[in-house]
């Protein structure tokens, strides 16, 4: 296992849309451990593989309290179960150090495949339904600043391009 380098906001290759996975093999579980790897080692709940500059439609989520639950889902998709908002203080590990409020559905129902390949749904809500609306974002190009406005994404983007240069 490896912890792979994740992607930092406004990195051009944040916004390039994640292909469908077709393969499930030892390649693609070995992509799931580093991925968990590297949620865990950065302390995330979520993690989508356009995050590590693998577009591939990929992404594990642990939002246990002993963080002891990863959960794994490859080519995602949800449907809206119930309609009413919540509203969180989203983070995201390729923007880090800045959290903002986000609204996002209370319900959703997810259809995704494992890693081997079967198919299964999840109802979620809370916590768990805004982490997989988070991630499942990542794989479509967008990131949790499309939701804000445009002058706290510039702020945002100025601080990380800041940043980004202090440390090349």
């Amino acid at each position: 296992m490896a912890i792979l380098p994740i992607l930092e906001f406004p990195d051009p290759r944040l916004r390039k849309v994640a292909a469908p996975v077709t393969v499930f093999d030892a390649e693609l579980q070995a992509l799931i451990d580093d991925l968990l790897e590297t949620m865990y080692a950065a302390e995330g709940i979520g993690l989508a593989a356009t995050q590590v500059n693998l577009h591939k439609r990929l992404l594990v989520l642990d939002v246990s309290e002993n963080k002891d639950s990863p959960l794994v889902f490859i080519n995602p998709n949800f449907e809206i179960i119930q309609p009413e908002l919540n509203e969180y203080d989203e983070g995201c590990l390729s923007v880090p150090g800045f959290y903002e409020t986000v609204s996002r559905p209370r319900a959703i129902l997810v259809s995704a495949k494992n890693g081997q390949g079967e198919s299964f749904q999840l109802e979620a809500d809370g916590l768990l339904a805004t982490c997989i609306q988070h991630e499942i974002d990542h794989l479509d190009g967008k990131l949790f600043v499309d939701y804000i406005s445009a002058l706290k994404r510039q702020r945002i983007r100025s601080k990380l391009e800041k940043e980004h240069k202090k440390s090349a």
